[in-house]
């Protein structure tokens, strides 16, 4: 019996529910009135192949890369001021900035070792470390080009080229030998510039 009351209710509330639906669906036609569908132009027809993704991004990144780069054939003694121990500072920057490289004031962030590479690899290693580094904000790299022991006649080929990079790219303001205990003639302390950009051209 109880069962039976409470299915009453149930069916009374729902038809009670249905009676305020339909009231108010009444209602609103009233209030609106007469519709008309809207004119839909005809949709267009969308491919189903599109077309590839242009690397537009790839593309400008081999672009700076080229723009970037570094001669072989340049010869920093023309331009720049360089001692035997292979210190260098840009025009305009205190020469105090290479006696705190040579004390060794500034922290070592980042190296690279050129070391028994050919001169084309070391030269585009070279070029990514700096470009590299300059994206992460560090100041003070190590570059490691070896003393020429292993090379034909003992010259030390790439201590020389890669003091010829490095004073073509713009962030790098000074650079001197390292310390003893940090390779010595077998190395550079380079100092970038702070909040260094790549530079838009070179030679």
């Amino acid at each position: 019996k109880l069962d039976t009351q409470r299915r009453e209710r149930e069916r009374a509330a729902a038809a009670a529910a249905q009676r305020e639906a339909n009231a108010e669906a009444e209602l609103f036609r009233r209030e609106v009135g007469e519709i008309a569908p809207l004119a839909v132009p005809p949709r267009a027809s969308m491919s189903r192949n599109p077309p590839p993704p242009l690397p537009v991004q790839t593309r400008l990144d081999e672009e700076a890369v080229l723009h970037e780069a570094i001669s072989d054939e340049f010869d920093p003694e023309v331009l720049l001021e360089t001692d035997e121990t292979l210190s260098y500072c840009r025009p305009g920057v205190s020469q105090d900035v290479v006696r705190k490289l040579r004390r060794g004031d500034w922290i070592v962030q980042a190296q690279i070792d050129l070391h028994g590479m050919r001169r084309e690899e070391a030269r585009e290693a070279l070029a990514e470390f700096i470009r590299e580094s300059v994206k992460r904000g560090l100041r003070c790299l190590r570059v490691i080009h070896g003393k020429g022991l292993g090379s034909i006649g003992k010259e030390p080929v790439l201590k020389g080229k890669v003091r010829a990079w490095l004073v073509q790219k713009s962030e790098v303001i000074a650079f001197c030998q390292a310390r003893p205990h940090d390779g010595g003639a077998g190395a550079v302390v380079v100092l970038l510039q702070p909040g260094a950009a790549p530079a838009q051209a070179k030679l």
